[in-house]
């Protein structure tokens, strides 16, 4: 229930302590009965309206102000304390705006002060002490309600800021397993149905088959485990998993692969694009013969996949879609040619700063 412009918190109710001079004023002044009744009772109606003011929207606290300063206005003839309501009113002359506006009502307050005590005909002597307080009271307040306003941008910022994170971290989650489990999953399909093609006329090798579907599966549970917490397979593992996988499709793999200067950034990034493009290689091309090369070109790092499949043109699917965005993280670029077969081509610019010679230490 508390207002964007309470920046006060429980201090609020220990600045009552100052309306104490205008509510005992009548007591000790000796004044009737029915005077103090009428203090008492716009007392009360002050703490009302006071405490109100730390819960009203921005405009209407401008309704707050003008009431306190009415009961100023009514009461400065009859109580010398009554000066302390010009000071309450603007205390909340910041919670109305900004400091052009805050200082546009503090100078009202001080005019309507300065004009009943002329028409009262009080000495200046009774009143200074109300017109410093309502400038030193109203620009102090003024400036917590405009850092509370800036606090209150800056937390909204660093809200956005955490949520933005978590919406880059659930897509970089989902990203990462769609290319662990499509491009595993794919491999323990292919495995399962030639164990099932060779049940029958070669029994031993198709248990051979499905303790390898075993294996593929346990590594793919610790990929998934792997790919929650952000880590990364190296290059060097996706090129075994893509020669597994090709051999397993009976598809005959051709490699070309050139050490070359990779950041782990750039490692792990061309580790999924390898893995993915060899998934769409396996589920789509319907191919006899896959190449993967590797290889330095001027200043650019590139991964060639290439396959003699159907090739023709496709929208991107989610993988090469989450490729293409890690890519161009990168400064890199994805391009693709169906013209003759299928040609996935990811270039990278060459890493700078430390760097790390990729783990290619064979060919398939």
């Amino acid at each position: 229930m508390t207002p964007e412009h309470d920046y006060a918190g429980w201090t609020k109710y220990i600045w009552l302590v100052y309306i104490i001079p205008f509510a005992a004023y009548p007591v000790l002044a000796g004044a009737s009965g029915r005077r103090i009744a009428l203090t008492l009772f716009a007392t009360a109606v002050f703490t009302v309206i006071y405490l109100a003011g730390y819960r009203v929207s921005r405009n209407r606290v401008l309704l707050v102000i003008g009431a306190i300063t009415l009961l100023g206005v009514a009461f400065m003839p009859s109580n010398l304390g009554a000066g302390a309501f010009f000071i309450f009113a603007a205390s909340f002359a910041g919670a109305a705006g900004g400091v052009r506006r805050a200082v546009t009502i503090i100078g009202i307050i001080l005019m309507v002060l300065l004009i009943d005590v002329l028409i009262i005909g009080l000495s200046p002597m009774y009143w200074w002490w109300a017109a410093f307080f309502t400038v030193v009271i109203g620009a102090v307040n003024a400036h917590f309600a405009q850092v509370a306003r800036a606090n209150k941008r800056l937390q909204m910022a660093q809200d956005e800021i955490e949520h933005l994170a978590k919406v880059a971290e659930r897509e970089r989650i989902a990203r990462d397993l769609h290319d662990v489990l499509g491009h595993t999953l794919s491999l323990i399909i292919l495995k399962s149905e030639l164990a099932s093609k060779l049940a029958d006329r070669d029994p031993q090798r198709a248990r051979e088959e499905i303790r390898d579907v075993e294996r593929i599966s346990r590594e793919a549970l610790s990929e998934v485990r792997q790919a929650v917490r952000g880590y990364r397979a190296g290059l060097q593992h996706e090129l075994d998993g893509a020669t597994e996988m090709l051999r397993t499709a009976s598809i005959v793999l051709t490699t070309q692969l050139d050490p070359v200067p990779l950041s782990p950034a750039q490692e792990a990034i061309l580790a999924l694009a390898l893995r993915e493009a060899v998934t769409n290689v396996v589920r789509h091309a319907e191919a006899k013969r896959c190449t993967i090369a590797l290889g330095r070109s001027g200043d650019e790092i590139r991964l060639v996949v290439s396959d003699d499949g159907r090739g023709g043109t496709r929208e991107d699917g989610a993988g090469i879609s989450g490729m293409r965005e890690r890519i161009a993280a990168l400064g890199g670029s994805v391009t693709f040619d169906g013209s003759r077969g299928t040609t996935l081509t990811v270039t990278l610019p060459l890493a700078s700063g430390p760097q790390s010679v990729s783990a290619i230490e064979r060919s398939a």
